[in-house]
């Protein structure tokens, strides 16, 4: 089911039968630089049951980025409820197969998620927590009208990760 339409992709709520798809992603360990390296198949598996679970939970989630012309799986973008400082914010994630990295893709399913943010969940703002050394997710950030506000030291997989909060707010 069609959650989203772009240009060029649609997205869709992820479904078991990606899992393949979703280890081509985060099992390549340049791809996942941000999280200290790729994941075990056991660690996408958790990975896909999350965003099947937030479906259920949120109504949304992580969802699979779709190419129209291929009818492949490219990547993953979408809202979750992110912790931060205390809170449970909402957040527009995005992370992309590195061989269809720097084509736009990132950018323009994120503006679609800041759409259906504001539009459809009626939020207020939305954010995008980035670790510190990810620029091109930070660019993103950026053109997607959002403006760094603060931010927090995460500590995942063992490691302490400085994430900047970058936020946009409905006109």
């Amino acid at each position: 089911m069609m959650i989203l339409e772009t240009e060029r992709l649609y997205l869709r709520e992820l479904e078991q039968r990606d899992f393949d798809a979703l280890c081509g992603i985060l099992q390549d360990e340049k791809a996942m630089y941000a999280y200290e390296g790729a994941f075990s198949s056991a660690e996408v598996q958790e990975w896909l049951d999350r965003q099947i679970s937030r479906y259920h939970k949120w109504g949304f989630g992580l969802w699979a980025a779709v190419l129209k012309e291929t009818d492949a799986l490219i990547g993953q973008c979408g809202l979750t409820m992110q912790p931060w400082k205390g809170q449970e914010l909402l957040e527009i994630g995005y992370l992309f197969q590195r061989r269809h990295w720097h084509r736009g893709y990132a950018l323009e399913s994120a503006k679609a998620c800041k759409r259906y943010a504001f539009e459809t969940l009626k939020a207020e703002e939305v954010c995008s927590i980035i670790r510190d050394t990810n620029t091109a997710s930070q660019m993103v950030a950026l053109r997607n009208g959002m403006t760094a506000a603060d931010t927090w030291i995460k500590h995942y997989r063992g490691t302490d990760m400085p994430h900047c909060r970058y936020v946009v707010r409905s006109s």
